[in-house]
């Protein structure tokens, strides 16, 4: 896809899959992480590996969200002199050669510092598809909302175990692109076994919304992608990738990568 040609490419995806009934495979990776040299290298290996779209996270000192893995990965980014504007450049050129939807995963302060309408239209010419802010909650700043919202890339929203059906709406009807289920509450980390009642949560969500559902949070290895791959739209694995890459390198979150796009083909 042409740089610049973001608006729908993340709906486009998930219309093929559903086209064929697949489902979609989100890898999260920190940019910059375990090394900046290798960052394009990490992007194109995943998108090799048959990812569907790309969450690529915008280091931030202060990944409160964040469980450990993914704190020390942030950190050794910023270490290395990882800062947003980097991470524009990588999405422009992974966006040059391919097509593979990158959502821009960010806390708001990197954005804020940035400057919103800079970032937007940086991004937007990177190539970037959508952007999800971990911080910034419907309705906590409506006027910035608006602004991401109509800036030509899909604001991704999130979704909560504790979040009231009332609520879910609301969220529902801003969000765009897809809505990212939460699958417990917490920090982000590599966990033994899902949330029971997992099932529940997200047809309940289904029922309120038409966009397709991506569930993460502690998703850790095939069984598990498997098993969410069976009730929603889309496996979001970010920790248990993030560790095999500091502690193995590329070729063993490669071989990580295969088997969980392989586990997801298997559920249908």
């Amino acid at each position: 896809m042409p740089n610049g040609q973001s608006r729908n490419s993340i709906a486009l995806t998930f219309e093929r899959l559903q086209a064929s009934k697949r489902r979609a495979f989100i890898p999260y990776i920190t940019a910059g992480h375990p090394d900046p040299q290798v960052a394009l290298d990490v992007l194109t290996m995943l998108a090799d590996e048959g990812a569907d779209v790309l969450e690529l996270g915008v280091p931030f000192s202060d990944p409160i969200a964040d469980g450990p893995t993914i704190q020390r990965a942030t950190w050794q980014a910023i270490e290395k002199g990882v800062d947003i504007g980097r991470v524009i450049a990588w999405t422009a050129e992974f966006s040059a050669q391919r097509d593979t939807p990158i959502v821009l995963f960010s806390y708001l302060n990197p954005v804020l510092r940035y400057g919103p309408e800079r970032f937007l239209q940086d991004a937007r010419d990177a190539g970037a598809a959508g952007i999800l802010i971990t911080d910034l909650p419907v309705d906590a700043d409506p006027e910035l909302e608006r602004r991401l919202s109509a800036g030509g890339l899909d604001l991704i929203r999130l979704v909560a175990p504790t979040t009231p059906r009332v609520r879910a709406v609301r969220i529902a009807e801003a969000a765009q692109g897809f809505i990212y289920y939460i699958s417990r509450t917490g920090v982000t980390g590599e966990r033994e076994r899902l949330r029971q009642g997992l099932r529940e949560d997200v047809e309940t969500l289904r029922s309120v919304t038409d966009l397709p559902i991506a569930v993460g949070f502690g998703i850790s290895n095939a069984d598990q992608a498997r098993a969410v791959a069976e009730i929603a739209d889309g496996v979001v694995v970010g920790s248990a990738l993030v560790r095999k890459l500091e502690e193995d390198g590329l070729s063993s979150a490669r071989a990580l990568a295969r088997e969980i796009r392989t586990a997801i083909d298997a559920a249908l």
